[in-house]
């Protein structure tokens, strides 16, 4: 195999885990010298991945079989069962690599002041679960995506389990955190079992042993034709593994508690990284690995994701905390990807693209103000706010931003993910699209209920032993400019992340069309045998 080795994607890799490593090991110096190494570490691999960006080569070759690497990095591993150390990047990945390091910064920042202890050991796992999720993106051999996809989690679990929510008991943390490793592990196990399962299949029809991306693209893909219920059963293995990450109705128990006891970091890992690599995982392995299988199981799956935009979105509006309100509206917003996923065509593809993004940004920044609101406040109940917007100026202008951005208001990025989602998905599934634009209404409904308890009204009780309470410090101003920055740019001007990952997604899209072809090819002649009988 000639591939020209790029040294930047094994470094996107090891530059969070050994600056995470060193935080740990200089914990005991000085308080604030693993927080400047870890910030140090995240603003390097966004700078390695700027420089991915500007070099590499993202143009959609008409016919192409697989997608197009714009860098990749080769090195056998375990020879006998056919795994290597196989990176590789595209736009799809490119961009969410990007995203993992700006929300790693945003991570850093807002826990500057939150973490008290342990501060090395906190910043060692915030940076290996970071360092996890970007292997998820840039592996292409599946034994090492899985390593990587397991890995992300025992970082995640000491994350809420050591330093979870301040104002609840150790058993309410430790619960929280072990219901999501139970959830994201056994879920991982039967993933693995749809992995195997192709390697199996490979190795009966070649006699070889492989876990390369493309190896198993032709060999799920020559199942998908050949052996349909064996494909559909390996497809669902897969999908069961992502959708518990994403998290899809009814398997998304783990994701309201987590959020609830996470620390601030937590829930901006929680929120704006780890759900997006499920969303990931379904566009680069199970659409182009079962095209036949997934165009079969899609009206399943889209139900499943209207229920849960609906049954999230009636929870966000039951509650009466700030992270459990933000955790349900993520559950919400989820199963518009899964609408746009099993649309299958490059308009619906790109809105996932813009959604994944803009959410990230939106719902990491909700979060980052829960912690900041809980910093003055030191409560979440909404019940015990109100009349902040009095108070606090600049605080009081970034939520209802955030809470604008979040519910699809013109201009900012989550209108033009929901706006390409909706126009994608309206010709296969006009129905089903209709059912989900009714939705938003309720998403106003929660982002209203949220800015009127918290912000209008008289002042409650968490604000009568202060006078005065302290408005955004700079550090604090900054960590939410860049969020809103951000969504202004992908509201006015997506084309420049619709350009990176267009090639991608029109590879996936084109991956629908022989499927297609060949569904209605059957129809036309089953028509035209029946017209003959009569």
């Amino acid at each position: 195999m000639e591939i020209t080795n790029n040294w930047i994607l094994p470094a996107l890799i090891l530059v969070p885990f050994i600056a995470g490593f060193i935080c740990w090991l200089v914990d005991k110096l000085d308080d604030h010298l693993p927080r400047y190494i870890a910030l140090i570490g995240m603003v390097v691999t966004l700078g390695l991945t700027i420089a991915l960006w500007s070099h590499g080569n993202y143009t959609y070759e008409l016919g192409q079989k697989a997608p197009t690497w714009a860098a990749e990095f080769y090195v056998p591993w375990i020879k006998a069962l056919g795994i290597n150390i196989h990176l590789a990047v595209d736009g799809l990945s490119l961009l969410m690599v990007g995203l993992t390091a700006l929300l790693g910064i945003l991570a850093v920042g807002c826990s500057w002041g939150e973490i008290q202890k342990n501060v090395g050991f906190f910043h060692l796992n915030l940076l290996w679960s970071l360092g996890g999720v970007i292997g998820v993106f840039l592996a292409i051999d599946l034994f090492l995506f899985f390593f990587f996809w397991e890995m992300m989690l025992v970082p995640i679990y000491f994350l809420i389990a050591l330093w979870g929510h301040h104002g609840s008991e150790n058993k309410s943390r430790v619960y929280a955190a072990t219901k999501f490793f139970i959830y994201t592990q056994v879920a991982g196990l039967v993933m693995l079992v749809g992995i195997l399962g192709l390697v199996v299949y490979g190795y009966m029809m070649t006699g070889m042993i492989g876990f390369d991306y493309n190896y198993l693209l032709a060999v799920a893909r020559t199942l998908d034709a050949q052996a349909p219920h064996v494909a559909y059963a390996f497809m669902i293995c897969m999908f069961i593994g992502f959708a518990v990450k994403l998290p899809v109705f009814p398997l998304h128990g783990w994701l309201p508690d987590a959020h609830a006891q996470a620390p601030t970091a937590g829930s901006v890992d929680l929120a704006g990284i780890l759900i997006k690599t499920a969303a990931y995982g379904l566009l680069r392995f199970v659409i182009p690995f079962f095209p036949a299988a997934s165009a079969q199981f899609a009206d399943i799956a889209i139900i499943f994701g209207l229920i849960g935009i609906f049954y999230g979105a009636w929870c966000a509006f039951q509650q009466t905390d700030m992270k459990r309100l933000l955790a349900y509206t993520s559950i919400s917003h989820m199963g518009f990807i899964l609408l746009a996923l099993y649309a299958g065509n490059i308009i619906s593809f790109q809105g996932i693209m813009i959604m994944m993004l803009a959410h990230g940004l939106s719902s990491a920044a909700l979060f980052i103000m829960c912690g900041q609101v809980y910093e003055r406040l030191h409560t979440r109940d909404m019940r015990l706010m109100g009349g902040l917007r009095g108070q606090v100026q600049y605080l009081s202008f970034f939520l209802m931003f955030f809470i604008a951005a979040l519910v699809g208001v013109p201009g900012l990025g989550n209108f033009i993910g929901e706006f390409l989602i909706m126009m994608g998905s309206f010709g296969k599934f006009p129905a089903f699209t209709i059912i989900a634009a009714v939705s938003l209404v309720f998403a106003g409904l929660y982002g209203l209920i949220l800015i009127h308890r918290t912000l209008f009204g008289t002042a409650k009780d968490a604000q009568k032993g202060s006078s005065s309470l302290k408005d955004l410090s700079a550090r604090e101003i900054v960590l939410l400019l860049i969020c809103a920055l951000g969504l202004v740019w992908l509201g006015i001007y997506p084309q420049s992340f619709l350009d990176i990952s267009n090639s991608s997604m029109q590879w996936l899209a084109n991956s629908y069309i022989p499927v297609q072809e060949i569904v209605d090819t059957a129809q036309q002649v089953v028509t035209q045998q029946n017209v003959e009988i009569q």
